[in-house]
């Protein structure tokens, strides 16, 4: 059978050199677009985002003939599959990334359908999508991320050996946490949470500032004579980087994630959170929404923000995500979850993260290794981060790929590879529940 043209589509992608990304010279971004575009990185230029998709911020183009994949898909709507098509009408569902990430990004949350619409409706320069944006990274090198507030108990221990928070947030917020029970439900604990962390993040800019400046002079002090812990000395990176900026207080109330390469995280709609460091593939609905309140210099919405928080908290993180056994650390409903993906066969790892819109394989074919990737209802994207190979959708020739190169492919397509060298390659597409469910 000859390859229809609507098979696999070469893809150009679009780069962002946001200010938090890695200088060029050590950015995978920076790696896989100068590859893709075919044009040279600058090496001291950051180096943030690269996205692979349809959405109006950052589109993808066909390489053969420079047609934006969002018209082309509009032109072609049958490669997205009956029921994609139904239930999301002619466009991806789903938006593609790497991230290179060199400094902290913004404490942030993404809203739900309902607020963003509302967000979209009344502020539409500075909430461009009335669409949600739950999203999943997944690990390329080691990587660090605050999400989800700290344990009750954890808050307590917070504010008995951190000075500067009761100062900015008061003795009648202190007294108040400090009072909850360890055992209360959350519906009880919710409320003294939200409190405290608004105050926190509404605080006055000079309270702010001398709270900071207070805070890293003691924090050296005390490294001259005993060790700083992980939370303690990630505070003092992020004073380096956003000086005297409520974030680097803000930190203590969040959870410190640091992933391998290899695992994922995801985040639901309102869940406070900032990638802090490292490199990842990430998926998320088809949206650029993002409601700020601390390390950035963009536009902050503290009153939003603290107002369409969940305020879940983890129970007993530390040991669920220390367990090797486990191959999904499942915490409570609403905080994050650490996925180490479920095994396909032994080349391929599938990432399923609890939204409809999207999900992740990730593959590593050894040298003259062939995988298949079987022909699934909806589209697929895939992107080769290193290697050589060919993808093969049935024709004789096939297409040669190598890293750098993005490919759609239109649903019910098997896609066969191969490897020339060890070939290194990520997959994204609808969550098979969708289809599974139907």
């Amino acid at each position: 059978m000859e390859d229809s043209p609507c098979h696999l589509q070469r893809l150009r992608c679009s780069v962002k050199n946001y200010d938090w990304g890695l200088p060029g010279r050590v950015s995978e971004v920076a790696r896989l677009h100068a590859l893709n575009s075919n044009t040279p990185f600058h090496a001291d230029d950051p180096y943030a985002e690269l996205w692979i998709g349809t959405h109006d911020s950052g589109p993808s183009f066909l390489a053969s003939n420079g047609v934006s994949l969002k018209s082309w898909i509009s032109e072609n709507p049958d490669v997205l599959g009956d029921q994609v098509l139904r239930k999301w009408g002619s466009d991806l569902p789903f938006l593609f990334k790497v991230l290179s990430v060199g400094k902290a990004l913004s404490i942030q949350a993404h809203p739900d359908k309902e607020l963003a619409r509302i967000l979209h409706k009344l502020h539409p320069d500075l909430y461009k999508d009335g669409n949600h944006k739950p999203e999943m990274a997944l690990a390329i090198t080691n990587f660090e991320a605050l999400c989800g507030f700290i344990t009750l108990k954890e808050l307590k221990g917070v504010l008995h050996s951190i000075p500067e928070i009761v100062e900015l947030v008061g003795a009648t917020n202190t007294n108040l946490v400090l009072q909850t029970n360890d055992e209360d439900d959350e519906e009880k604990v919710k409320p003294v949470l939200k409190a405290v962390f608004t105050d926190l993040m509404s605080a006055d800019k000079e309270r702010v500032t001398d709270a900071v400046n207070i805070l890293k002079s003691r924090l050296l002090q005390e490294n001259e004579v005993r060790q700083l812990t992980d939370k303690e000395q990630l505070v003092l990176r992020l004073e380096m980087q956003y000086p005297s900026d409520v974030g680097v207080i803000a930190a203590f109330f969040l959870n410190l994630v640091k992933l391998n390469p290899g695992e994922a995280l995801f985040l639901g709609a309102n869940e406070p959170h900032a990638y802090l460091s490292g490199e990842c593939v990430e998926c998320m609905a088809t949206s650029d929404n993002v409601v700020r309140a601390g390390l950035t210099p963009k536009h902050r919405d503290v009153q939003t923000l603290c107002s369409m928080l969940t305020y879940k908290q983890v129970k007993d993180a530390s040991r669920l995500l220390l367990d090797p056994f486990v191959q999904i650390f499942s915490l409570v409903e609403g905080s994050p979850e650490i996925l180490h993906g479920v095994s396909l066969n032994q080349y391929v790892n599938k990432y399923t993260p609890p939204f409809e819109e999207f999900e992740i394989d990730r593959c590593i074919l050894p040298q003259g290794e062939r995988v298949v990737f079987p022909a699934v209802p909806g589209p697929s994207i895939f992107l080769v981060t290193g290697g050589e190979g060919n993808m093969n959708t049935g024709s004789p020739k096939g297409h040669v790929v190598t890293e750098g190169d993005v490919l759609f492919a239109a649903a019910n397509t098997e896609i066969s590879v191969t490897s020339a060298s060890e070939l290194h390659l990520y997959r994204t597409g609808v969550n098979s529940k969708v289809f599974q469910a139907s």
